[in-house]
């Protein structure tokens, strides 16, 4: 009575309260972490294709601008042997290079194997700079379709 008299209530329960969480309601929570990353997932993964095709499209365009810029100062285009290499270092003793054309060395492309340049191009074009896509395959579809200059 005197708990009762000082303004105080006083527990004299035996029961415990625990502040975790019960095996139920963890298995819960997992399940929807697995459904929605079963959900996003693909989603997610199909969007690392599209932007290693726009990275590799990038960089054939910009090879196109520098080997543009080239030809103005040296008169041609790089041959095939040279390569994309002479935007960056000067091929041979070409007196007219006004390089380097590019501020880094030539990237390989988003799947990490080398460009394919070509002096001259397919369908009579003056050079072709080609990325074969994801397989590494000439043609190909999706993720595997090849990037070109044309």
């Amino acid at each position: 009575m005197n708990a009762r008299r000082s303004g105080k209530a006083v527990h004299t329960g035996s029961s415990s309260s625990s502040s975790g969480f019960t095996l139920l309601e963890l298995l819960v929570v997992m399940v929807i972490i697995g459904l929605l990353a079963a959900y996003v997932g693909p989603r997610y993964f199909s969007q690392v294709g599209k932007s290693e095709q726009s990275v590799a499209k990038a960089q054939v365009e910009a090879f196109s601008k520098a080997l543009d810029a080239y030809r103005l100062d040296v008169g041609r285009y790089p041959t095939s042997e040279e390569g994309l290499a002479a935007l960056v270092q000067r091929p041979g003793a070409e007196g007219k290079w006004n390089g380097p054309y590019l501020q880094k060395s030539v990237p390989p492309d988003p799947w990490g194997r080398a460009y394919v340049y070509r002096m001259p191009g397919g369908n009579q074009r003056d050079f072709e700079v080609v990325s074969l896509g994801k397989d590494g395959q000439p043609g190909g579809s999706g993720d595997a379709a090849d990037v070109t200059s044309f």
